[in-house]
């Protein structure tokens, strides 16, 4: 649609690394309060999401970069432009999932507590991000011909220009932002910390999955010919989310 949001003299501000911007502050904005609501050093968020934020960055561009390594061969240097987007979620997720584990670990603070405070802000500032998506072109559609379909014109976006095709950053988008709201409801009943973040992984594994089935860009590989690497992460992980519900679950129980 508008990959730059606008000009400043020879500098291009790019409208896909301003929703990224946005979400995150948007994300930590959220995440300091709800430490606030339970209890927890609100500092010590504010610090690691700065990690956060770095680490999803790089992990979510190299496996970008891993998926598609063709558009790289020629021009190694595009690596580094992360504003003309080529963001995978997951990636930028098992970084960040690693770096948290780290840092709580070196801080010694409550682990499931922690990731309970964190994934609705993850999941409000990814759909910021999709937002940006949209604007850059990438992580497009299918062909459609359905009423909400979409035809990218800009010369410079990422997306097959001239066609109609799914809106499938907007679907992510508003798929996001509904698990948000659900999580914002959930987490004040929740029966166990880390059940928050279970939920938020299973859902999103879920919906991620059948999301992808619209897209039509080059996302590396497919699994027997039939899954993408990102369905194949989405069903894995909420099949794992929903053993540890259950084993969670039953601890809780026992406990009471």
């Amino acid at each position: 649609m508008y990959p730059i949001l606008f000009k400043i003299g020879p500098l291009s501000i790019y409208t896909y690394g301003f929703f990224i911007a946005l979400g995150f502050l948007a994300g930590i904005f959220f995440a300091v309060k709800e430490a606030k609501r339970v209890g927890e050093d609100p500092d010590m968020i504010m610090d690691l999401c700065f990690y956060i934020l770095v680490s999803a960055i790089i992990g979510s561009r190299l496996f970008y970069v891993a998926t598609n390594p063709r558009l790289f061969i020629d021009n190694p240097v595009e690596i580094f432009k992360v504003w003309n987007g080529g963001l995978v979620f997951y990636g930028g997720f098992i970084a960040a999932f690693i770096t948290g584990i780290v840092y709580f670990k070196a801080k010694k603070i409550p682990v499931m507590k922690t990731l309970d405070i964190l994934a609705p802000s993850v999941v409000l500032a990814h759909s910021f991000g999709r937002i940006g998506c949209f604007f850059a072109g990438c992580c497009y559609g299918k062909y459609c011909e359905l009423p909400w379909a979409v035809t990218f014109n800009n010369a410079h976006s990422l997306a097959p220009t001239g066609i109609s095709i799914h809106p499938t950053q907007l679907y992510l988008a508003l798929n996001n932002l509904i698990i948000f709201l659900f999580l914002v409801f959930f987490r004040k009943r929740k029966k166990f910390d880390g059940q928050v973040f279970l939920i938020y992984v299973l859902v999103y594994g879920i919906t991620r999955s059948i999301i992808e089935i619209f897209r039509a860009d080059f996302r590396g590989g497919f699994v027997f010919n039939i899954l993408s690497v990102s369905q194949v992460v989405g069903i894995s992980s909420a099949i794992i989310s929903v053993i540890m519900l259950f084993v969670f679950g039953k601890r809780a129980k026992k406990k009471q």
